[in-house]
């Protein structure tokens, strides 16, 4: 019975694929939504003030940042949690695949939330005059509780690797 229970655990870890497969379907949105937002721009490029353009590229920077988040949590969430990729010899791969882990997976997202977070702050911050102080005020809370927590994670990620 133990054996059976245990098997099964192991199997259920197949559950996940799904959910990775899903990831790329988001993928897939974002780049939709990413070209459209280009599409929508260039036509208009020239009537654009140049603040308005800088929000607009730091939106798309901001899904292109998300879009690499995608891929690391999909890939490496699927090698470390499902199963190993089996890509083709002659196929390009990506030098870091198979060789993060979870905590690496980890603070890789840390640092790609707070990367988000940061390009988001800096749309608030070119908007200010038209957003309440109160308001700036918890953007930047919430930015610096992002940040706070990457370097808390980090500094004991590194407490715990140094112990080992």
């Amino acid at each position: 019975m133990e054996r059976f229970i245990e098997n099964a655990m192991y199997a259920s870890r197949w559950l996940l694929a799904p959910i990775y497969f899903g990831l790329s379907l988001g993928l897939l949105a974002l780049g939709l939504k990413f070209f459209q937002e280009v599409f929508h721009i260039l036509p208009n490029v020239f009537a654009m003030s140049e603040a308005n353009l800088i929000l607009v590229i730091l939106s798309l920077v901001d899904m292109a940042l998300v879009g690499g988040l995608l891929v690391m949590v999909m890939l490496s969430g699927y090698e470390n949690f499902v199963s190993q990729l089996n890509i083709s010899a002659g196929t390009e791969k990506l030098s870091w695949l198979g060789k993060m882990d979870s905590s690496s997976l980890k603070m890789k997202v840390a640092a790609s939330i707070v990367a988000i977070s940061s390009i988001h702050l800096l749309k608030v911050f070119m908007d200010a005059k038209n957003i309440p102080e109160s308001k700036l005020m918890w953007y930047v809370i919430i930015h610096l509780t992002f940040v706070g927590s990457a370097f808390a994670m980090g500094y004991l990620d590194k407490l715990t690797k140094h112990d080992a």
